[in-house]
């Protein structure tokens, strides 16, 4: 098992891709969260075998209405999550 950490910007904020991205992990038994940044970023963290988040960070390209300008991944120590979830912080995407 490998945990990553992505960093997208473009147009990924209020276009549904969170929950794009939690359709995703879901289907590939991927593990982890997908949350917004207050800079416009979306960050997500996987945990998975290798050859399967290469196919989910592939699949990231393919959510409706998103525009990923900048991808930026990196491994970091691994941790365990029961399921992918979507976390609502402090910052939320407004209108």
């Amino acid at each position: 098992m490998k945990t990553i950490e992505i960093r997208i910007s473009g147009r990924v904020q209020g276009v549904g891709f969170r929950a794009c991205i939690k359709r995703i992990a879901t289907n590939l038994g991927v593990g982890g969260e997908a949350m917004n940044l207050p800079d416009g970023r979306v960050l997500i963290t996987a945990t998975a075998e290798p050859v399967i988040l290469d196919k989910f960070v592939s699949m990231l390209y393919g959510c409706p209405r998103v525009v990923v300008r900048d991808l930026i991944q990196q491994e970091i120590p691994p941790a365990a999550y029961p399921e992918f979830t979507i976390q609502r912080g402090s910052y939320q995407y407004s209108t």
